[in-house]
């Protein structure tokens, strides 16, 4: 199961730039264990283009899934690999324009650094908040399941998961 991070595993504040913003929603490890009892691999697929953009650093993205995995495990909801995304149209880092082939709802990002994921999971599932990222895996023997709420509205905010 390919899984959007920001707006179905954790809140959606915009570009995570403090890791004291990271908000898991407090259904996600649930989620994730009901998923992983069903027999499913669990794969975080993430567009951050606020690398590209100079908002954000990849050693930041990369230390926040370290975090989010440890705060899943610990509530035990393992994931099974995390992948990002870079690019965006608006860079300002050389390179990191797209278009590009692994930004959703592009295939790129599963398929090519999967390590077999794609394969592993047969009948692929996506789930996520946004329709055009949802149509991601919508291919011949896939499936998107949506998310009805993206980005959260301000007075609400879940519980961390600690």
């Amino acid at each position: 199961m390919f899984l959007d991070r920001d707006g179905t595993i954790n809140e959606d504040v915009g570009y995570l730039t403090d890791l004291a913003e990271l908000h898991i929603y407090p259904y996600a490890p649930d989620a994730i264990r009901l998923l992983r009892r069903a027999g499913f691999a669990i794969v975080v697929v993430t567009n951050q283009g606020g690398i590209a953009r100079g908002v954000l650093s990849e050693s930041l993205v990369q230390r926040t899934h370290e975090v989010m995995a440890g705060r899943l495990a610990r509530a035990g909801a393992n994931v099974d690999a995390w992948y990002y995304c870079p690019h965006h149209p608006a860079s300002v880092v050389a390179g990191l324009s797209t278009p590009c082939a692994c930004r959703k709802p592009g295939t790129a990002l599963p398929r090519s650094r999967d390590r077999g994921w794609w394969a592993i999971t047969g009948a692929t599932s996506r789930w996520g908040t946004a329709w055009v990222r949802d149509r991601c895996c919508c291919e011949p023997g896939t499936a998107a399941i949506r998310k009805r709420r993206g980005r959260t509205d301000s007075a609400w905010r879940p519980s961390a998961i600690t």
